[in-house]
């Protein structure tokens, strides 16, 4: 995480975060990270604004997770509701998971007709690894170079962006290039799929699962080109396995008007997904996730099986996953993604058109990745100098990709064109002050 918080640096901290840290250092574990070079102290949140102890508002372009904004009133309010009328788990009958999965199933193609209740991504991604290890009755799994799909044991061996190496039964492959300078992307990830399967296959490894993130987020946010996963899904199928959409980050109207993002790959007729794994803006902060499958596949599983999890689908749960999806439909967020997006992407391009430091913008509704450049090449400092930059400036992003040389751009789904404006005049002053600073030093 080219931004995160030095705790050498914690001299330039105010005497109160200061202490805070302090206490924070002194019982939390210390895998534990904080965004940028001085940390933001956060008390409140309130649509695309959070707000620090001193009542400063900072605009939140970043998180992904109060996908329809934060403290949404109606969000809210079904939380509380249902917290004091019942929160149980799902070994007993009980009618709001029922009306949720009816509600949600409706959004998916119709060979996508069943759901399993999850807390986290991570899990949801566990979840499918094992039913599709059950179905399949291999291990092998393919992966981009950059891609990250979780935390547990299983998943983080999946997750080649978190340093930690892939496991033996895992394969990476290249993300399509939306330049295609090795060749169409389509064919070329297809290639590399073949490639890879070949290689688990001469290891008597079994493939099982093609895991893809359907935006490529921790891969630098690669949109397009938008038919490259087809050929690749058929290469794996044929070789036995499944395709699974990571949508944890790029569902729920995330690219509107897409609700999903393999929407956007020409997937949902006869190479849909075969499982679908979702997370993250599903209950707007809330800890809700979950699988999507076809029924033969998790008539299969249940069949070989039991699956519970404890909070996984509880009352309270379904009644916040309803209301985001109320949300969504009744604030037209996915026309509104699209039209707030594409107002963002050209004044991010006309900015990079005069701006060296900005190389490739890359969009698709209100998911955005920008490169930093230097002479053409990788700036992951610079990118890191723009990230804090902002953050100065009370705007909140981060980066992405393999060299963390990407800003991403992930706002709630609530962000206003005057919302896009600030940021771009704060990125546009960020920039100067950037390339004033680097002038300076030379």
């Amino acid at each position: 995480m080219a931004n995160a918080f030095d705790p050498d640096r914690s001299g330039a901290v105010n005497p109160r975060d200061a202490a805070l840290l302090g206490r924070r250092r002194q019982h939390l574990g210390a895998a534990y990270r904080l965004f940028y070079r001085e940390p933001v102290h956060l008390v409140r949140g309130e649509g695309v604004r959070l707000f620090d102890p001193d009542g400063n508002a900072y605009l939140d372009a970043y998180n992904n997770v109060a996908c329809v904004g934060h403290s949404h009133p109606h969000v809210v309010r079904a939380m509380t509701e249902q917290a004091q009328t019942l929160n149980t788990h799902t070994r007993y009958l009980t009618d709001g998971i029922v009306e949720y999965a009816e509600r949600l199933l409706a959004l998916f193609p119709p060979t996508l007709s069943q759901l399993t209740l999850t807390c986290t991504g991570s899990e949801a991604n566990d979840l499918a690894y094992r039913m599709a290890c059950t179905v399949t009755g291999g291990t092998g799994v393919v992966v981009t170079d950059h891609a990250y799909h979780g935390v547990t044991t299983a998943i983080a061996q999946m997750s080649p962006s978190l340093g930690l190496g892939v496991a033996d039964h895992v394969r990476t492959v290249p993300p399509p290039d939306p330049h295609e300078r090795r060749g169409p992307a389509g064919a070329v990830l297809a290639a590399d799929v073949r490639a890879s399967v070949a290689d688990l296959v001469a290891q008597g490894i079994q493939p099982a699962m093609l895991l893809l993130d359907t935006i490529f987020s921790s891969d630098g946010v690669l949109p397009d080109p938008r038919s490259a996963l087809q050929e690749a899904v058929g290469e794996f199928r044929r070789a036995g396995g499944l395709f699974v959409a990571d949508e944890v980050q790029a569902g729920f109207a995330r690219l509107g008007p897409a609700m999903w993002g393999f929407e956007r790959h020409g997937l949902t007729a006869e190479l849909a997904p075969d499982l679908v794994t979702l997370g993250k803006p599903m209950g707007n902060g809330y800890p809700m996730a979950g699988v999507v499958s076809r029924a033969d596949i998790a008539a299969e599983f249940g069949a070989r099986t039991r699956y519970f999890n404890t909070f996984g689908g509880n009352p309270v749960a379904c009644a916040v996953g309803s209301a985001v999806l109320d949300v969504i439909e009744q604030e037209h967020l996915r026309e509104h993604v699209a039209d707030v997006g594409k107002h963002l992407a050209a004044g991010l391009r006309d900015l990079s058109s005069g701006q060296e430091a900005l190389g490739d913008v890359r969009a698709d509704g209100l998911f955005v990745g920008v490169d930093l450049q230097r002479d053409g090449e990788p700036a992951p400092d610079l990118a890191d100098a723009v990230v804090n930059g902002l953050r100065d400036r009370r705007v909140l992003v981060s980066t992405s990709g393999p060299h963390e040389d990407v800003l991403k751009i992930r706002p709630p789904l609530v962000f206003q064109r005057s919302d896009a404006d600030q940021l771009l005049e704060a990125l546009e002053d960020t920039l100067g002050e950037v390339a004033g600073a680097e002038r300076r030093e030379s």
